[in-house]
């Protein structure tokens, strides 16, 4: 395959050609045009997508969902959970404060409606792409400052990439893993030279790598956690904070990027503060007393009969759905298959087994929420019923290393009539329990020694006892021990980067577009890596080759491929009992905003809303304690 490039009507488009067939490439390169005050200057800006022509044509020069006329000012005040005890949020030490990533810049940045994955030029105004995909350049934008009035150059760009290589959280480097090196060809150019030809996506996650400046690290120690804000290049600077209690941002007045389509509209808050509280009860409670502004609803029980009161029935307090099509992933019971009571699969079968979704989504979650099935879930990168013959086509090469039902039947989770009756359910767990080795000894399971089936499950919210307390229950008429323990943010974060667990709720994110980011998930290298978001300790052989297919797949149609491929391996390989997700985001908020009429894809961005000076005060004078 050979890629050519190609000018349409004044815009550089990188399009593939496939012998004389000529169609659009999983890139292109748009020289967009911003008129300035009082000067026709051009500033071109780099888009980069992995499914064709990017959607916006910047005819209004700005995001569809912002609006370039909303008034700068005025404080947005959000929760936080638990502590923090870093403003560095590169590295795997420490709890970073929360918003601690409005400080920073990327060399480019998504859509906040990024459904398909394509990134925007930011401090990147340009970049050139080796026809082999053996290099890729970016060229900065000559404009773009830190907060200390420094220029952004090529050699922040080449030192971020070494710090992060080098001291950087794991993800970092299983990010990267493909990228050779970084080399600077001028001050405002910097080239990385790429070790997989075949990986497209490799110069579209280099647009994600956020630019740290130089000049600050070379005095600091960028390994360790620091309460010391560094110099930034973001929309905001920390301005005070204070451990356990907030942490407060304020809008940078001569933020370099603020005219730039991609901010147009966006970063309307003169302040933005996160109040700290130890739990969700507390936060929602202290939301409702006017504590803050908006608050996104996680509990469905919640959202059904906690919003009540005068500012709720007067309207002051709102509280909307908003539809979403971003990909949920998976959430979910995660086994950790390192340990030796999990490594069976007929064991994480049957405990499956025995968690009552249907029970629980009618009696705890007033119905609200979808089943997961999938690890693509809710988008059409999910697998379902049986495998179509592209998707065989992929999986009989593995076959003599795959359970036979994978080739040839539908996977689907176990589902129960939702009235508490799994006696049905019970039967199946017990008899996939005696095949792998285990039997009922007066009232408990065992193993062949005697030993007790018992296994702890890691907790950082007291709210998810509600879901947990009951599937225990099941549990335990099967003569098996699950032990609940909750565990302090800081002790849970160190728990869960160390692999410190036998089972955690837990969440592996997806975008539309899969790709590098899949190994952290699911491939043995980072099974045994610390930090990871392996949290089932997948180890396959399979698994890896599917993963590293997927990376190198040639368009979206073999993406899609690959992804219902390995959906099936994981689903079938049971390391995950799958829980739940909802299509809409629940907000609630103080009637303060305004915002567009048009809402991003994805439901919901709040750095595009502003303060509404007069209903904000309408607010403080209708004495409903909000601001208090």
């Amino acid at each position: 395959m050979q890629y050519a490039l190609r000018r349409r009507k004044g815009v550089n488009m990188l399009a593939v050609v496939s012998g004389t067939a000529a169609r659009v490439c999983m890139m292109a390169v748009c020289a967009l045009w911003l008129m300035q005050a009082g000067a026709a200057a051009a500033q071109p800006l780099t888009v980069l997508t992995m499914d064709g022509e990017p959607r916006f044509a910047w005819n209004g020069r700005h995001f569809p969902h912002a609006d370039p006329a909303a008034p700068k000012g005025g404080t947005l005040r959000l929760s936080a959970r638990g502590n923090f005890d870093s403003m560095h949020a590169f590295i795997a030490r420490g709890l970073p404060a929360a918003g601690i990533g409005l400080t920073v810049e990327t060399l480019g940045t998504g859509a906040p409606d990024n459904t398909l994955f394509e990134y925007y030029g930011l401090i990147a105004q340009s970049f050139e792409v080796a026809p082999d995909f053996s290099h890729v350049t970016f060229n900065i934008n000559p404009a773009a400052r830190f907060h200390d009035g420094r220029p952004v150059t090529a050699h922040d760009v080449a030192v971020t990439f070494r710090l992060l290589m080098e001291h950087g959280a794991p993800r970092y480097k299983q990010y990267y893993a493909a990228v050779d090196r970084a080399e600077e060809l001028s001050p405002l150019s910097v080239r990385f030279y790429l070790k997989e030809k075949n990986n497209k996506e490799l110069p579209v996650i280099l647009a994600q790598l956020p630019v740290l400046p130089a000049h600050y690290w070379q005095n600091h120690d960028f390994s360790q956690p620091s309460l010391v804000p560094a110099v930034g290049s973001g929309p905001y600077r920390v301005k005070d904070f204070a451990m356990g209690s907030y942490v407060e941002y304020e809008l940078v007045d001569d933020y370099w990027a603020r005219d730039l389509p991609v901010n147009k509209g966006r970063y309307n808050f003169g302040t933005i503060r996160y109040e700290y509280y130890r739990d969700e009860t507390v936060a929602r409670e202290a939301f409702k007393a006017g504590e803050f502004d908006l608050y996104p609803e996680g509990t469905a029980k919640a959202w059904v009969s906690a919003y009540t009161g005068p500012a709720v029935a007067a309207g002051h307090i709102r509280r909307e759905e908003l539809t979403t099509n971003r990909p949920m992933g998976m959430y979910g019971f995660f086994f950790n298959t390192r340990k030796d009571l999990f490594q069976d699969r007929r064991v994480r079968q049957a405990l499956a087994l025995l968690f009552d979704f249907e029970w629980t989504n009618k009696a705890i979650f007033h119905g609200s929420y979808t089943r997961s099935t999938s690890f693509f879930a809710n988008s059409e990168l999910a697998s379902s019923g049986k495998p179509s013959q592209a998707e065989l086509d992929v999986l009989r090469p593995f076959a003599g290393q795959l359970p036979p039902e994978v080739l040839t039947s539908a996977w689907d989770v176990p589902r129960t009539a939702g009235d508490g009756n799994i006696r049905p359910q019970m039967r199946q767990a017990l008899a996939l329990l005696q095949q792998a080795g285990w039997t009922l000894q007066d009232g408990r399971l065992r193993d062949a020694a005697g030993r007790p089936f018992e296994f702890t499950l890691l907790l950082q919210s007291a709210g998810s006892t509600r879901v947990v307390l009951p599937y225990r229950r099941n549990l335990e008429r099967l003569g098996i021990i699950m032990n609940v323990a909750m565990s302090d943010p800081t002790q849970y974060v160190n728990r869960v980067r160390s692999f410190d667990y036998d089972m955690i709720m837990g969440r592996v994110p997806q975008s539309a577009s899969p790709g590098n980011e899949q190994r952290s998930y699911w491939t043995s290298a980072s099974a045994g890596t610390p930090g990871s978001r392996n949290y089932a300790g997948v180890r396959s052989a399979v698994v890896d080759a599917l993963v590293e297919r997927l990376i190198a797949s040639p368009d979206r149609d073999s993406l899609v491929v690959n992804c219902r491929a390995l959906d099936r391996v994981l689903l079938w390989g049971a390391y995950v009992i799958p829980g739940w997700y909802s299509s809409s985001v629940r907000i609630a908020y103080w009637d303060k905003f305004g915002r567009s009429e048009t809402p991003p894809a994805t439901g919901f961005d709040v750095h595009s809303w502003w303060v509404d000076k007069e209903a904000e005060k309408a607010l403080r004078n209708a004495g409903t304690g909000y601001g208090n």
